[in-house]
Protein backbone atom coordinates (compact mmCIF):
# COMPACT_ATOMS: atom_id res chain seq x y z
CA UNK A 1 0.00 0.00 0.00
CA UNK A 2 1.44 3.32 -1.10
CA UNK A 3 0.30 6.74 0.15
CA UNK A 4 -0.74 9.49 -2.22
CA UNK A 5 1.97 11.94 -3.28
CA UNK A 6 2.82 14.68 -0.79
CA UNK A 7 5.37 17.43 -0.18
CA UNK A 8 7.69 16.71 2.74
CA UNK A 9 8.84 19.44 5.16
CA UNK A 10 11.26 19.03 8.08
CA UNK A 11 11.41 22.21 10.19
CA UNK A 12 13.89 22.56 13.04
CA UNK A 13 11.89 24.93 15.27
CA UNK A 14 8.36 25.07 16.61
CA UNK A 15 7.72 28.42 14.96
CA UNK A 16 8.92 27.15 11.59
CA UNK A 17 6.52 24.21 11.92
CA UNK A 18 3.69 26.59 12.83
CA UNK A 19 4.42 28.78 9.81
CA UNK A 20 4.20 25.73 7.53
CA UNK A 21 0.98 24.62 9.21
CA UNK A 22 -0.56 28.05 8.80
CA UNK A 23 0.57 28.33 5.18
CA UNK A 24 -0.85 25.00 4.07
CA UNK A 25 -3.90 24.79 6.35
CA UNK A 26 -6.12 21.73 5.95
CA UNK A 27 -3.81 20.33 3.27
CA UNK A 28 -1.10 19.71 5.90
CA UNK A 29 -0.63 17.13 8.64
CA UNK A 30 1.92 17.03 11.44
CA UNK A 31 4.16 13.95 11.57
CA UNK A 32 5.35 13.12 15.10
CA UNK A 33 6.15 9.43 15.62
CA UNK A 34 4.10 8.37 12.62
CA UNK A 35 2.75 5.19 14.19
CA UNK A 36 -0.85 6.16 13.49
CA UNK A 37 -0.60 8.69 10.68
CA UNK A 38 1.57 6.69 8.29
CA UNK A 39 -0.66 3.58 8.27
CA UNK A 40 -3.66 5.85 7.64
CA UNK A 41 -1.82 7.46 4.74
CA UNK A 42 -0.91 4.08 3.29
CA UNK A 43 -4.57 3.08 3.43
CA UNK A 44 -5.44 6.53 1.99
CA UNK A 45 -7.80 7.22 4.85
CA UNK A 46 -6.04 10.58 4.92
CA UNK A 47 -4.21 12.12 1.95
CA UNK A 48 -2.38 15.26 3.09
CA UNK A 49 -0.68 17.28 0.36
CA UNK A 50 1.96 18.44 2.87
CA UNK A 51 3.61 16.43 5.64
CA UNK A 52 5.36 18.46 8.34
CA UNK A 53 7.87 16.27 10.20
CA UNK A 54 8.64 17.74 13.64
CA UNK A 55 11.12 15.02 14.57
CA UNK A 56 14.05 17.48 14.56
CA UNK A 57 12.42 20.10 16.78
CA UNK A 58 14.64 19.72 19.83
CA UNK A 59 12.53 21.96 22.07
CA UNK A 60 9.68 19.44 21.95
CA UNK A 61 11.76 16.74 23.63
CA UNK A 62 12.88 16.20 27.19
CA UNK A 63 11.34 15.23 30.53
CA UNK A 64 11.73 17.55 33.53
CA UNK A 65 10.58 17.47 37.14
CA UNK A 66 10.47 20.94 38.65
CA UNK A 67 8.63 22.40 41.65
CA UNK A 68 6.36 19.41 41.98
CA UNK A 69 5.32 19.29 38.32
CA UNK A 70 6.40 16.69 35.77
CA UNK A 71 6.84 18.34 32.36
CA UNK A 72 7.06 16.11 29.31
CA UNK A 73 7.88 17.35 25.83
CA UNK A 74 5.26 16.35 23.30
CA UNK A 75 7.88 14.49 21.21
CA UNK A 76 8.95 12.23 24.09
CA UNK A 77 8.60 8.65 22.94
CA UNK A 78 6.64 5.97 24.76
CA UNK A 79 9.93 4.18 25.48
CA UNK A 80 11.45 7.32 26.99
CA UNK A 81 8.43 7.75 29.23
CA UNK A 82 8.40 4.08 30.18
CA UNK A 83 12.06 4.15 31.24
CA UNK A 84 12.38 7.69 32.66
CA UNK A 85 13.39 7.79 36.36
CA UNK A 86 11.61 11.16 36.66
CA UNK A 87 8.34 9.72 35.36
CA UNK A 88 8.67 6.65 37.55
CA UNK A 89 9.17 8.87 40.59
CA UNK A 90 6.51 11.53 39.93
CA UNK A 91 3.85 9.61 37.97
CA UNK A 92 4.68 5.90 37.92
CA UNK A 93 1.32 4.98 36.43
CA UNK A 94 2.21 6.95 33.29
CA UNK A 95 5.35 4.83 32.89
CA UNK A 96 3.23 1.71 33.39
CA UNK A 97 0.79 2.92 30.76
CA UNK A 98 3.57 3.61 28.25
CA UNK A 99 4.92 0.10 28.81
CA UNK A 100 1.72 -1.56 27.52
CA UNK A 101 1.41 0.47 24.32
CA UNK A 102 1.92 -1.59 21.17
CA UNK A 103 5.26 -3.38 20.91
CA UNK A 104 8.87 -2.31 21.38
CA UNK A 105 9.15 -0.93 17.85
CA UNK A 106 6.04 1.22 18.30
CA UNK A 107 7.23 2.45 21.71
CA UNK A 108 10.61 3.44 20.28
CA UNK A 109 9.01 5.68 17.64
CA UNK A 110 5.57 6.71 18.88
CA UNK A 111 5.27 9.94 20.87
CA UNK A 112 2.98 11.00 23.69
CA UNK A 113 1.96 14.24 21.98
CA UNK A 114 1.15 12.49 18.73
CA UNK A 115 -0.91 9.87 20.53
CA UNK A 116 -2.87 12.43 22.54
CA UNK A 117 -3.69 14.66 19.58
CA UNK A 118 -4.63 11.63 17.46
CA UNK A 119 -7.11 10.72 20.26
CA UNK A 120 -7.85 7.19 19.17
CA UNK A 121 -10.83 6.07 21.28
CA UNK A 122 -9.02 2.82 22.18
CA UNK A 123 -5.63 4.37 23.00
CA UNK A 124 -4.09 3.97 26.46
CA UNK A 125 -2.72 7.41 27.38
CA UNK A 126 -6.05 9.30 27.46
CA UNK A 127 -7.38 7.35 30.43
CA UNK A 128 -4.20 7.91 32.41
CA UNK A 129 -3.75 11.62 31.69
CA UNK A 130 -7.39 12.17 32.69
CA UNK A 131 -6.84 10.37 35.99
CA UNK A 132 -3.62 12.34 36.60
CA UNK A 133 -5.26 15.75 36.02
CA UNK A 134 -2.75 16.51 33.27
CA UNK A 135 -2.65 19.80 31.39
CA UNK A 136 -1.56 20.30 27.79
CA UNK A 137 0.21 23.31 26.34
CA UNK A 138 -0.96 24.16 22.82
CA UNK A 139 0.93 26.69 20.72
CA UNK A 140 -0.64 28.49 17.77
CA UNK A 141 -0.56 31.81 15.93
CA UNK A 142 -2.24 33.53 18.88
CA UNK A 143 0.34 32.21 21.34
CA UNK A 144 0.32 29.44 23.94
CA UNK A 145 -2.67 28.24 25.91
CA UNK A 146 -3.21 25.50 28.49
CA UNK A 147 -6.01 22.96 28.23
CA UNK A 148 -6.86 20.52 31.06
CA UNK A 149 -7.08 16.90 29.99
CA UNK A 150 -10.70 16.86 31.18
CA UNK A 151 -11.54 19.42 28.45
CA UNK A 152 -9.33 18.05 25.69
CA UNK A 153 -10.99 14.86 24.37
CA UNK A 154 -14.17 15.96 22.61
CA UNK A 155 -15.21 13.00 20.46
CA UNK A 156 -14.04 10.40 18.00
CA UNK A 157 -10.47 11.45 17.14
CA UNK A 158 -11.51 15.01 17.96
CA UNK A 159 -9.76 17.22 20.49
CA UNK A 160 -9.65 20.82 21.67
CA UNK A 161 -6.45 21.40 19.67
CA UNK A 162 -7.05 23.78 16.77
CA UNK A 163 -5.96 22.89 13.22
CA UNK A 164 -3.23 25.54 13.44
CA UNK A 165 -1.93 24.51 16.88
CA UNK A 166 0.84 22.20 18.06
CA UNK A 167 0.93 20.42 21.40
CA UNK A 168 4.28 21.29 22.97
CA UNK A 169 4.15 19.98 26.54
CA UNK A 170 2.26 17.76 28.96
CA UNK A 171 2.28 18.85 32.62
CA UNK A 172 1.36 16.47 35.44
CA UNK A 173 1.35 17.21 39.18
CA UNK A 174 3.80 14.94 40.97
CA UNK A 175 2.08 12.40 43.19
CA UNK A 176 2.16 13.39 46.88
CA UNK A 177 2.44 10.87 49.74
CA UNK A 178 -0.50 8.51 50.32
CA UNK A 179 -1.49 8.66 46.67
CA UNK A 180 -1.70 5.48 44.60
CA UNK A 181 -2.51 4.89 40.95
CA UNK A 182 -3.00 2.04 38.50
CA UNK A 183 -3.84 1.45 34.84
CA UNK A 184 -5.39 -1.83 33.71
CA UNK A 185 -6.78 -2.82 30.34
CA UNK A 186 -8.30 -5.69 28.43
CA UNK A 187 -6.21 -5.62 25.24
CA UNK A 188 -7.36 -6.59 21.79
CA UNK A 189 -5.30 -9.76 21.25
CA UNK A 190 -4.34 -8.72 17.71
CA UNK A 191 -3.54 -5.01 18.04
CA UNK A 192 -2.96 -4.53 21.78
CA UNK A 193 -5.36 -1.58 21.79
CA UNK A 194 -7.70 -1.38 24.77
CA UNK A 195 -11.10 -2.98 24.40
CA UNK A 196 -11.47 -1.19 27.70
CA UNK A 197 -8.83 0.48 29.85
CA UNK A 198 -9.19 2.10 33.27
CA UNK A 199 -6.79 4.39 35.11
CA UNK A 200 -7.50 5.10 38.77
CA UNK A 201 -5.87 7.49 41.24
CA UNK A 202 -6.70 7.47 44.95
CA UNK A 203 -5.37 9.84 47.62
CA UNK A 204 -5.95 9.06 51.30
CA UNK A 205 -5.97 11.31 54.34
CA UNK A 206 -4.42 10.36 57.68
CA UNK A 207 -7.56 8.51 58.70
CA UNK A 208 -7.50 6.41 55.54
CA UNK A 209 -10.44 8.05 53.79
CA UNK A 210 -10.48 9.16 50.15
CA UNK A 211 -9.62 12.82 49.73
CA UNK A 212 -8.85 12.51 46.02
CA UNK A 213 -10.31 10.10 43.45
CA UNK A 214 -9.88 10.25 39.70
CA UNK A 215 -10.92 7.57 37.22
CA UNK A 216 -10.24 7.79 33.48
CA UNK A 217 -11.70 5.27 31.04
CA UNK A 218 -10.76 4.53 27.45
CA UNK A 219 -12.01 2.06 24.86
CA UNK A 220 -15.66 2.24 25.88
CA UNK A 221 -17.05 5.38 24.25
CA UNK A 222 -16.12 7.52 21.24
CA UNK A 223 -13.67 9.41 23.46
CA UNK A 224 -11.95 8.79 26.76
CA UNK A 225 -13.85 10.17 29.75
CA UNK A 226 -13.73 10.74 33.49
CA UNK A 227 -16.02 8.37 35.38
CA UNK A 228 -17.59 11.04 37.57
CA UNK A 229 -20.09 8.64 39.12
CA UNK A 230 -17.29 6.45 40.44
CA UNK A 231 -15.43 9.47 41.80
CA UNK A 232 -18.52 10.86 43.54
CA UNK A 233 -19.33 7.52 45.16
CA UNK A 234 -15.91 7.40 46.82
CA UNK A 235 -15.55 11.05 47.87
CA UNK A 236 -14.76 11.05 51.60
CA UNK A 237 -15.40 7.32 51.86
CA UNK A 238 -13.32 4.61 53.47
CA UNK A 239 -12.06 2.55 50.48
CA UNK A 240 -13.14 -0.88 51.63
CA UNK A 241 -13.53 -3.66 49.11
CA UNK A 242 -17.27 -3.22 49.29
CA UNK A 243 -17.08 0.54 48.76
CA UNK A 244 -14.80 0.12 45.74
CA UNK A 245 -17.06 -2.52 44.20
CA UNK A 246 -20.12 -0.31 44.74
CA UNK A 247 -18.42 2.71 43.17
CA UNK A 248 -17.05 0.72 40.20
CA UNK A 249 -20.60 -0.16 39.19
CA UNK A 250 -20.98 3.46 37.99
CA UNK A 251 -18.04 3.19 35.54
CA UNK A 252 -20.20 3.32 32.40
CA UNK A 253 -23.12 5.35 33.73
CA UNK A 254 -24.47 7.84 31.20
CA UNK A 255 -22.04 6.65 28.52
CA UNK A 256 -23.00 5.49 25.04
CA UNK A 257 -20.71 2.49 24.68
CA UNK A 258 -19.29 1.49 21.31
CA UNK A 259 -20.18 -1.78 19.64
CA UNK A 260 -18.08 -3.26 16.84
CA UNK A 261 -16.59 -6.53 15.58
CA UNK A 262 -14.25 -6.66 18.57
CA UNK A 263 -16.73 -6.24 21.42
CA UNK A 264 -20.35 -5.38 22.03
CA UNK A 265 -21.45 -2.28 23.89
CA UNK A 266 -22.67 -4.44 26.76
CA UNK A 267 -19.33 -6.21 27.06
CA UNK A 268 -17.37 -2.96 27.06
CA UNK A 269 -19.63 -1.50 29.74
CA UNK A 270 -19.21 -4.67 31.82
CA UNK A 271 -15.43 -4.53 31.43
CA UNK A 272 -15.45 -0.91 32.55
CA UNK A 273 -16.94 -1.93 35.89
CA UNK A 274 -14.68 -4.95 36.35
CA UNK A 275 -11.49 -3.08 35.49
CA UNK A 276 -12.53 -0.05 37.53
CA UNK A 277 -12.86 -2.21 40.63
CA UNK A 278 -9.48 -3.84 40.02
CA UNK A 279 -7.70 -0.57 39.24
CA UNK A 280 -9.23 1.15 42.26
CA UNK A 281 -8.19 -1.72 44.51
CA UNK A 282 -4.61 -1.60 43.25
CA UNK A 283 -4.50 2.20 43.52
CA UNK A 284 -5.79 2.01 47.10
CA UNK A 285 -3.20 -0.59 48.05
CA UNK A 286 -0.43 1.50 46.50
CA UNK A 287 -1.61 4.55 48.44
CA UNK A 288 -0.27 2.90 51.57
CA UNK A 289 -3.21 1.31 53.30
CA UNK A 290 -4.95 -1.96 52.51
CA UNK A 291 -8.62 -2.02 53.48
CA UNK A 292 -10.71 -5.13 53.24
CA UNK A 293 -14.30 -5.69 54.32
CA UNK A 294 -14.41 -2.64 56.54
CA UNK A 295 -11.18 -3.38 58.45
CA UNK A 296 -7.81 -1.78 57.81
CA UNK A 297 -4.24 -2.99 58.01
CA UNK A 298 -1.07 -1.07 57.25
CA UNK A 299 1.02 -2.35 54.42
CA UNK A 300 4.42 -3.76 55.28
Amino acid sequence: MIPAAFAYHRPRTVHAALRLLLAHGHDARILAGGQSLLPMMKLRVVTPAHLIDIGRVASLRGIRLSQGVLRIGAMATHREIESSPRVRRAAPVLAETAAVIGDLQVRNLGTIGGALVHADPVADYPATVLALDAEFTLLGPAGARTVPAAEFFLGLMTTAAGPDELMTEIAIPAAPPRFGAAYLKMPNPASGFALTGVAAVIGLDQSGRCVHVRVGITGVASAAYRASGVEAALAGAEPTDEALAHAAAFAADGVLANSDIHASAEYRAHLAGVLARRALTLARDRAGTVRRRGRSASRA
